[in-house]
């Protein structure tokens, strides 16, 4: 594989990178950079940026409002918004249901929400978790009955990202408890201020309120709201979860850190040396660094053969496990180039409006938030185990 630009591709790159120059804001890229914990606000106001440019909807068809963009060229501009701290774009709307949407929904579905999506007026989050159904989601128990025109929904949810600020969730729900427990779910697209939908927050290790239950309790659903046939949402829910596991491999953000990783590690000092000197560290980002090459090299060649029509698979689960893995290895060798400065670990701090005194260097901050953070990457959208028995059974016809 050739893997220098072509013209074209470096004039793109080009134009990508005066565009963030000029449009990306100054405060949202020093809160990325440092690891702080990004608002709403600031999170819908890059939203409508690109959206304004034409560039929010990367994965869409160009009919749709999508850029038209080879797989490269979306390469290029992952690749340009780490480098240049924009924010990771919230997946649930833009990325997960609206590809759904567009490949089984109906024509009222997509002029309904498709817009709405692009525009920001809908913040989506995911209902596919439950306490007793998570790596194994087939067994997921939430009940939605027929009620004429409705569904009556029952249940609960749980590690519902962001569900604090959503107002619609889609969700996978068993509508036939005898069948097969992969053929008896239900794709629902419900609006979260329906009478009967409760949202409690979970406060994880670092203090942090990123993830939520939701309870439904008797909730109506309009019939009109369900994506594809009844009893055949588990086809919704494979095609989605393919498009997440390939997004999460994180090239750019993992070469982003890396680049961090090396700064910080010039800045710091043992025995009055730089910490980048030290052979062990050396060699230790070096390994990271080369699997990382090796993992951006495999997620061209699946984006390619996605752009010819294909949908990914099995590929899919490598770059999910591997892309965790090295984002979590990052992290690691980070806290490790820290020492005793990643301890003080002080949540005001990561606040974007935080204007007290530091007690020590800015980017020590985040990096003991983000390493509890991370540890999460190798078990949500299907945990790393599971991954290894799918690429085992499909690939390997075990």
């Amino acid at each position: 594989m050739i893997i220098r630009y072509t013209v074209e591709e470096l004039a793109f790159r080009d134009e990508v990178r005066a565009f963030l120059q000029q449009a990306l804001p100054a405060d949202i890229a020093a809160s990325v950079r440092l690891g702080k914990h990004l608002s709403k606000e600031q999170h819908q106001r890059w939203q409508r940026i690109l959206s304004k440019k034409g560039w929010y909807a990367a994965n869409w068809p160009v009919e749709q409002g999508g850029t038209g963009w080879t797989v490269v060229q979306k390469h290029i501009f992952q690749e340009e918004c780490a480098a240049f701290g924009a924010p990771r774009l919230i997946s649930f709307g833009v990325n997960m249901v609206a590809p759904v949407i567009i490949k089984f929904g109906t024509e009222q579905q997509k002029a309904e929400y498709l817009p709405r999506i692009l525009s920001g007026e809908d913040w989506w989050c995911q209902g596919y978790s439950e306490p007793g159904a998570g790596s194994d989601l087939a067994s997921l128990k939430t009940r939605a009955v027929r009620d004429g025109d409705h569904y009556v929904v029952n249940g609960q949810k749980t590690w519902t990202t962001l569900g604090q600020y959503a107002n619609r969730i889609f969700c996978l729900v068993r509508t036939d408890p005898d069948a097969r427990p992969q053929q008896g779910i239900t794709f629902l697209l419900i609006d979260m201020d329906s009478p009967g939908i409760s949202v409690r927050p979970i406060i994880t290790l670092d203090g942090e309120h990123e993830v939520n239950e939701v309870f439904f309790d008797n909730v109506r659903v309009p019939v009109e709201n369900r994506v594809g046939d009844e009893n055949r949402g588990w086809t919704c829910a494979k095609y989605l979860l393919t498009h997440e596991r390939t997004g999460q491999a994180g090239i750019g953000i993992s070469k982003a850190a890396l680049a961090h990783l090396k700064q910080v590690a010039a800045q710091e000092s043992c025995n009055g040396r730089p910490l980048i000197e030290d052979p062990l560290l050396r060699a230790q980002i070096a390994d990271v660094e080369m699997q990382l090459m090796a993992i951006e090299m495999s997620t061209l060649r699946i984006l390619a053969a996605a752009q010819a029509g294909g949908v990914p698979g099995a590929e899919s689960s490598i770059l999910k496990i591997k892309g965790s893995e090295i984002r979590q290895a990052i992290s690691h060798l980070m806290r490790k180039v820290l020492g005793p400065h990643a301890l003080p670990f002080i949540e005001a701090e990561l606040d974007p409006a935080f204007a007290g005194e530091l007690r020590h260097a800015d980017y020590s901050s985040a990096p003991a938030s983000e390493y509890f953070n991370l540890r999460k990457l190798s078990i949500y959208g299907g945990s790393n185990e599971i991954q290894k028995n799918i690429i085992a059974k499909m690939m390997l016809e075990l």
